[in-house]
């Protein structure tokens, strides 16, 4: 495994087939305050944080929801935000989730906070690579890090399925809900990250503001750009934030040809 130099980068991505981290030379510049209409989960993350960073008492983090509404955009704004504090973030796939412990292992006696990023986490019936995972979030013999946080994104609130049976199976027992043996160690790993943050789809009026912020440097007629985003968002049938990047990327290709 590479060792790399952290104090001249900020963020690395696992490479399986070289079974190395690469360090990332070009960062997506997005910051805090250009995304709206989030204002409570991105307060929540950031004192997560901002406590993690000072050594304080804080959470692995779950960010799950609709798609499109900035959870991955979030975990990456806050790199471009804390980097000068010593935070630093790395990015792995589910599918390689069994290196976690050697990625660690490489990860020892830095002087920095790690951010371990995984985008689009979710286990389909079958799959164990989710057990590195567990061990990481809560420990097993050794304790987890605590330099170490895990940021996970998912369109699922519990990421692994819960199958019909399963339910049927589980029980009530007094006032007690028994889930069967299956289903609760499926709820187990959603129950290791303390911080869950739920990201629903943006309002009309949400989107046309995140659009009104990425247009803030350019001079166009308000009524005219609302309503050429709402053209495009409906020809898409979705009005999320990564509707409005792509309504303003479209219109600078637009308007360079």
């Amino acid at each position: 495994m590479t060792n790399l130099d952290w104090h001249n980068i900020k963020a690395a991505v696992w490479r399986p087939h070289s079974e190395k981290l690469k360090a990332i030379g070009r960062l997506d510049p997005v910051s805090l305050d250009s995304l709206v209409g989030i204002d409570e989960q991105k307060s929540a993350l950031m004192q997560n944080t901002e406590r993690f960073i000072r050594g304080e008492p804080s959470n692995h983090a779950l960010l799950w929801g609709s798609r499109g509404t900035g959870k991955s955009s979030l975990i990456k704004a806050l790199l471009n935000q804390y980097a000068e504090q010593g935070l630093r973030m790395l990015q792995i796939d589910k599918e390689q989730l069994h290196w976690l412990p050697e990625i660690l292992d490489d990860l020892e006696d830095r002087p920095f906070r790690f951010v371990i990023f995984c985008d689009d986490l979710s286990f389909e019936v079958g799959e164990d690579s989710y057990k590195p995972l567990k061990t990481l979030l809560e420990g097993g013999l050794e304790l987890p890090p605590e330099h170490v946080r895990i940021y996970a994104t998912s369109n699922r609130r519990h990421l692994m399925p819960e199958l019909q049976a399963e339910n049927q199976l589980s029980k009530v027992v007094g006032d007690e809900v028994h889930y069967t043996d299956s289903l609760e160690d499926k709820l187990a790993l959603s129950d290791r990250f303390g911080l869950w943050l739920s990201f629903y789809p943006a309002s009309w009026d949400s989107y046309l503001t995140m659009v009104d912020v990425l247009f803030k440097d350019h001079t166009i007629e308000q009524q005219q750009l609302h309503q050429a985003a709402k053209q495009f968002a409906m020809r898409r049938a979705s009005h999320s934030g990564r509707t409005a990047v792509q309504f303003y990327k479209s219109w600078l290709a637009n308007k360079g040809a």
